[in-house]
């Protein structure tokens, strides 16, 4: 690394640690609103109404408004992206509902097994190679969730449908001529025509967003606590190696998971059993990726086949497509 790419690399990394960190640290804020009286559906209405300000100020910045103009205008583009929008929005609403009923530890374990069930949706749906490492961290995360449905009495359904909508959220973004802020905004449009009709109906009969101003500002922060990490997300992973991100991407959860045990979840013996097989799985994950990566180095080809994916919001989750939208989009992006 040159002198010059030095501080560019350690800027990225810095932004891609806020990035996972404030994912991480989110479920307090909604714990916030949860406290002021907002539940899921609420909170949810206001999530979709300010994001989507902040989502068009990314467009605004990055001039993409043509670009947004023209993928409107691809009725198959914007049927795809209505189909994302109702992933994205079940999974948050049910994030937001976890993480407001004391089951935090439930939402981080659906986030350690997200980029795990990437791997396999690519082996199983695109026909991805799947090396043994991939395999090993697979059945690590099967005995996981195993070993904690025996600690919860059931499957741990929250956990698995988090990482079931976030994997099918991908696959949909995957093939999707849209980058990152212009789909986001259209994602946004859809989720804010319901959200503003929602909180309308509520305000009739009890909303909370002017109930005091510490209820606004939580309110209110739910717009750039959605964009904010996004754009930080985009920003570095252009700028720092796939193996880092790898590692990274299991930051957010972590921190959940931590949030989770200092407040008082219920972390039996099985139960930590079951996050002993998780992390493993994580781990055995992170090390094939990076072997990946510097055999793709030695081999001089490009190594184009790993995911990096955003675990507490995966709206980041098409960021390294930006450049094949742009070379399948004839007419170039204003600088």
């Amino acid at each position: 690394m040159t002198e010059k790419e030095y501080p560019e690399a350690r800027a990225a990394l810095t932004a891609g640690i806020v990035c996972y960190a404030v994912w991480g640290f989110a479920p307090l804020a909604f714990q916030q609103m949860g406290k002021a009286g907002a539940d899921a559906w609420e909170i949810m209405g206001h999530r979709a109404v300010w994001s989507v300000l902040w989502a068009g100020l990314l467009v605004l910045l990055a001039r993409q408004g043509t670009q947004v103009w023209a993928v409107l205008k691809q009725p198959r583009t914007v049927a795809l992206l209505a189909l994302s929008t109702a992933l994205i929005a079940a999974n948050w609403t049910l994030f937001v509902w976890a993480v407001n009923s004391g089951r935090l530890l439930e939402t981080s374990l659906g986030y350690y097994l997200n980029p795990l069930i990437n791997m396999a949706a690519g082996a199983l749906l695109f026909r991805e190679r799947m090396d043994t490492f991939g395999k090993v961290a697979i059945a690590l995360a099967a005995v996981g969730v195993t070993v904690q449905g025996f600690a919860l009495g059931h499957l741990p359904i929250i956990s698995l449908v988090l990482a079931f909508s976030f994997g099918a959220y991908g696959i949909i973004r995957k093939s999707i001529k849209a980058d990152a802020q212009t789909g986001l905004f259209i994602e946004c449009l859809f989720l804010t025509i319901p959200g503003v009709l929602y909180l309308l109906w509520l305000g009739r009969d009890g909303g909370h967003f002017f109930d005091s101003p510490m209820t606004m500002f939580w309110l209110l922060l739910a717009g750039p606590l959605t964009v904010a990490p996004l754009m930080l997300f985009s920003w570095a992973a252009r700028r720092m190696p796939l193996s880092t991100m790898g590692f990274l991407q299991f930051l957010a959860p972590t921190i959940s998971f931590a949030i989770g045990v200092s407040q008082g979840e219920a972390f039996t013996p099985l139960r930590a059993a079951s996050f002993v097989f998780i992390w493993a799985g994580a781990a055995v994950f992170a090390w094939g990726a990076l072997r990946r990566l510097k055999a793709a180095r030695a081999a001089h080809t490009e190594c184009a086949a790993e995911t990096v994916v955003a675990p507490m919001d995966p709206l980041g989750q098409d960021a390294f497509d930006d450049e094949d939208a742009e070379l399948a989009d004839p007419k170039p992006a204003r600088p």
